[in-house]
């Protein structure tokens, strides 16, 4: 704990909390200084004045990293709480266009489908509002989720998971190069993400349950990597339908893997207004997804 005389204003003032959530965000003060496009010694006034009002010290400095405290962590709770009520209240009360910033991450074999044109709708009906994307694999994108380095996700979930909020359902196939065919009582080659991938545990679950042999062949942890893998004959892979990408078509002769799930998953505390109206334009546009196959790059 400071032992610091703690100001004795009630009221958090707007431009430290976001400051003190773009140190958290950025992991430093001088990329917290580039992002809002403030001095860093602004940037530093404004925490040492925020841990004077609280009277606790928000972050471990030394000269490699700055780290949050515990009383930091629960100070990023407290200031995307209040900052979301001022917007709210802001939209709520005044005809200013919405603003804010979401940090926002989806699944790569989804990314490239409908949804760049979600997203570009977005930002053409509210271009105050600063968006972050980050592409990865699901099991990555729900970590910094829970972590509160995103502020929100579109990922991919098991049947049996209820994680998130469900957008829609979607059987998984499996996919190979035109004219792929299984040769009987040969091992199946796969090619698939690595590690715990959802598409990975339902390839491996579907062929062992029917007993059959497989090899993997290829492990690649981007999209472009296993369409490269399976255009080049290495083997199939098991993908969902509705958003196959081109080039690849389903094959037949293998157990069925099941369906997958696409979910929203949020960061803890109350959504931003900015959150909200891109969860519903998310929402809205879910055919677009479903109907908008992957590109030839």
């Amino acid at each position: 704990m400071m032992t610091t005389e703690t100001d004795r204003s009630d009221v958090f003032e707007t431009a430290l909390l976001t400051s003190f959530l773009a140190v958290e965000r950025t992991g430093g003060f001088t990329a917290a200084a580039k992002d809002l496009s403030l001095r860093q010694s602004t940037i530093s006034g404004h925490i040492a004045r925020l841990e004077r009002q609280t009277g606790r010290l928000l972050f471990r400095r030394d000269t490699h990293a700055v780290a949050l405290t515990p009383d930091g962590e629960a100070m990023v709770r407290f200031a995307r709480e209040i900052l979301a009520a001022q917007g709210q209240a802001a939209a709520w009360f005044t005809d200013v266009g919405l603003a804010g910033h979401i940090r926002f991450g989806a699944s790569e074999d989804i990314v490239a489908t409908g949804l760049p044109d979600i997203l570009l709708d977005f930002r053409n009906a509210y271009p105050a509002v600063d968006l972050d994307l980050r592409v990865g694999l699901t099991t990555e994108l729900r970590e910094e989720v829970r972590s509160n380095r995103l502020d929100l996700a579109l990922v991919k979930r098991r049947p049996s998971e209820e994680i998130g909020d469900l957008v829609f359902r979607d059987p998984l196939v499996w996919a190979g190069r035109p004219g792929e065919e299984i040769v009987p009582d040969a091992p199946v080659h796969l090619v698939t993400y690595p590690g715990t991938s959802i598409t990975r545990d339902a390839a491996i679950a579907a062929l062992e349950g029917a007993g059959l042999p497989y090899r993997i062949t290829c492990v690649s942890a981007s999209q472009q990597g296993i369409r490269a893998a399976v255009h080049a004959g290495l083997g199939v892979t098991v993908h969902p339908g509705s958003i196959l990408p081109a080039g690849l078509e389903p094959v037949a002769g293998l157990p069925d893997p099941g369906p997958t799930e696409f979910t929203l998953v949020s960061r803890a505390g109350p959504p931003s207004v900015a959150m909200t109206e891109l969860v519903g334009a998310i929402r809205a546009g879910a055919d677009r997804i479903q109907s908008g196959r992957l590109r030839e790059s």
